[in-house]
């Protein structure tokens, strides 16, 4: 029997170990449980939004939202079937109908005020337009 994680591309590696490490961070530091689920990803929003109300500098946030945009990532990977992709450092999920999702800096828009990890999610796991 293989695991999950062997049979994912390798492109999936850090994505999957920043998700996991921002659950760990959110279950001791914040008491948070989140459960990959794309309801948890309310959950996420409103603590990206929390840091940015908080007044939270960038450097001290931006490896925070990687985490909780590769977190994203896997539950739309969970979902989905989607497959982590890198390029140049970059990290994205490609769904199995062929559109492209950048989670990642999803999170980075939501601490602008100008994206939603959860309205993304929501996207993402619908059938093509």
């Amino acid at each position: 029997m293989t695991t999950q994680h062997q049979t994912r591309p390798t492109a999936a590696a850090k994505p999957v170990r920043w998700a996991a490490d921002a659950v760990s961070t959110m279950r001791e530091g914040a008491g948070l449980r989140l459960d990959y689920s794309a309801q948890s990803l309310w959950r996420v929003d409103r603590i990206i939004d929390d840091l940015r109300r908080e007044g939270t500098p960038w450097a001290a946030v931006a490896e925070v939202l990687r985490g909780l945009g590769a977190y994203a990532g896997e539950v739309i990977a969970r979902q989905t079937g989607a497959e982590w992709w890198s390029s140049g450092g970059e990290h994205w999920l490609r769904t199995p109908d062929g559109r492209l999702w950048d989670p990642i800096e999803e999170a980075r828009r939501c601490f602008t005020e100008d994206g939603s990890l959860r309205l993304l999610c929501r996207d993402a796991t619908r059938r093509g337009i």
